[in-house]
């Protein structure tokens, strides 16, 4: 007898294959058969009308905090997530000596958009190395699996201390943080991920320690990696960091470079092509280097308090430097607000933001007088001031305490220039940051948001190239080599939905972190279910129950 039948389920198995209709068995676990008249169950599931496919691969989240309070990495398995990818961009808690875990809680306020209280709060630091934080986590237990990269700042404030975010190390500092990596990935990590964004900042606005590292170092670590024959370079590429050091790094290595981030910007309509143009060619030359796209517009609410849209900026770093009052005072600086402009007219369509002020809206004013402002438009209301935008915005933050609340469309807003980077059948989709920026944005809905709008909407690809895309594609990507396919032996990690109804709802607030701390969620529209290693965790949009945990952390993979 098997635990649990799905009956006339629309069977989209992963693999890109037209779907067809089944019955699938599940028995400790794992797929035990799927056809016609399978025999007795312990439980049924009516799947008539619905599509059962595996459950998605999110390959870039940031939960490695979250985790130690939240075991199951809400809200992505509410969103059909059964597998979450972390320590994306390196920016992760583990390796951490005692004497650094408030330095490190405070660059990630920043750089992750993390509440500090949420963190001093909620963050249990029963580890110090990276093997004793995922034993951590199977202690406790997580309810969706998880697959941890070992981090490059980590890493480096581990071995260099203070000094990790300021110069370059020495050959005996590399040699003890290779020795970091090598143990990490012996104790099962995915991989290493590593950061040269320039808006990846800490504290103050000093860098993220693996912005500080020289191509040598980053060699050294990724060979490290690589020693044993497995293991995932991820990187957030800057603007200095070229695909052809990436495509260097990935030959010499010979394990696979995923880059991040990849959108498409109406300012520089042909950097997205280009990239992906050029890790084409490395692939064709044998090395394996993928783009990691989004297919969400990429959109921040923020305040001037945290404006993480801007802090990119060179120019913005008085700012990021300055506090309380003093962050004021930056603000209403003429010379700094110049310092700005020039910025942003100098180097436009390289940076986050590129000036799109009409795509920038005032959307919760601070003060009921200035009610009437809100669901404009940056442009417009500098226009109607006859003011520079910048000015304008700054003006009515200052004027309202810095309590003003916007929001920015800044990337993907084009469809037409999306559509490609989807269709590419070798670009990663990912990009949600789940359990970072949580004030800014949620996309930990994008693989709903990619099965409801640009399949049943747009319909750019075919409702099984989108589950490939989510499922066995990252699975064969991190080397996950169980799941994301609906194969009989594979692991029974399950997302049962109506392809006609599904996709992701409207953001909201909540106050639900440590400390009641805020952060953006959003609901998913047309999920039925979602079984993790054959338990199911999700009914409709509640979790069954919070004391299930039936994840794993993934210690092994495929070469």
């Amino acid at each position: 007898m098997f635990d649990t039948i799905f009956r006339g389920a629309s069977i989209v198995d992963g693999t890109g294959r037209p779907a067809y209709a089944a019955d699938l068995a599940v028995t400790d676990g794992r797929i035990a058969a799927i056809g016609r008249d399978l025999g007795p169950a312990r439980e049924t599931v009516d799947a008539d009308g619905l599509t059962l496919m595996p459950g998605i691969i999110d390959g870039h989240t940031h939960y490695d905090a979250q985790l130690t309070w939240d075991a199951y990495a809400d809200p992505s398995p509410l969103l059909g997530v059964t597998s979450v990818v972390i320590g994306n961009c390196g920016f992760t808690i583990a390796p951490c000596r005692p004497a650094d875990r408030d330095l490190t809680m405070r660059n990630l306020t920043h750089v992750e958009g993390m509440s500090l209280d949420a963190l001093r709060t909620g963050v249990r630091w029963d580890f110090e190395q990276f093997p004793e934080y995922l034993a951590m986590l199977e202690r406790q237990g997580v309810a969706p699996n998880v697959a941890a990269f070992v981090g490059h700042s980590s890493v480096r404030t581990y071995v260099l201390g203070e000094d990790a975010a300021s110069r370059v190390a020495t050959d005996a500092e590399i040699g003890q943080m290779a020795d970091l990596v090598r143990g990490a990935m012996a104790a099962g990590a995915v991989g290493f991920a590593t950061s040269t964004a320039e808006p990846h900042n800490g504290e103050n606005g000093i860098p993220m320690p693996s912005r500080l590292a020289d191509e040598r170092e980053v060699r050294a670590l990724v060979n490290a990696m690589g020693a044993g024959g497995r293991g995932v370079y991820m990187l957030t590429r800057g603007q200095t960091t070229s695909i052809d050091f990436l495509e260097s790094v990935a030959a010499e290595s010979g394990r696979p470079v995923i880059v991040a981030a990849t959108f498409y910007s109406s300012t520089n309509p042909a950097g997205a092509a280009t990239t992906l143009a050029q890790t084409r060619a490395a692939r064709e030359r044998g090395n394996r280097v993928y783009a990691q796209v989004s297919c969400c517009p990429l959109t921040m609410d923020f305040t001037l308090r945290n404006p993480y849209v801007f802090e990119g900026l060179t120019a913005w770093k008085p700012a990021m430097e300055a506090h309380g009052e003093a962050v004021k005072r930056v603000y209403a600086d003429p010379a700094f607000r110049e310092g700005v402009k020039t910025e942003l007219r100098d180097f436009r369509g390289r940076r986050l933001f590129n000036s799109q002020w009409d795509r920038l809206n005032l959307v919760n004013a601070g003060r009921p007088a200035n009610a009437g402002l809100e669901g404009r438009s940056l442009e417009d209301l500098a226009r109607e001031r006859g003011q520079d935008p910048l000015d304008c915005m700054l003006d009515i933050a200052l004027g309202e305490d810095l309590d003003t609340e916007f929001t920015a469309v800044l990337l993907n807003a084009e469809e037409a220039g999306v559509a490609p980077l989807l269709t590419d059948p070798d670009t990663h989709i990912s990009l949600s940051d789940a359990g970072a920026h949580l004030t800014f944005l949620c996309d930990a809905g994008y693989g709903l948001h990619l099965l409801g709008h640009w399949v049943r909407g747009r319909g750019v690809m075919s409702f099984e190239e989108a589950a490939r895309r989510l499922t066995a594609q990252p699975a064969d990507l991190f080397g996950i080599a169980d799941r994301g396919r609906l194969q009989v032996g594979q692991a029974a990690d399950l997302l049962l939905l109506d392809p006609l109804t599904v996709g992701r709802g409207q953001k909201r607030k909540v106050h639900d972190l440590p400390a009641g701390a805020p952060r953006l969620v959003t609901e998913g529209i047309g999920i039925h279910g979602v079984w993790v290693n054959g338990t199911r965790i999700v009914a409709g949009n509640r979790v069954v129950d919070p004391d299930r945990r039936p994840g794993r952390v993934l210690r092994e993979f495929a070469a």
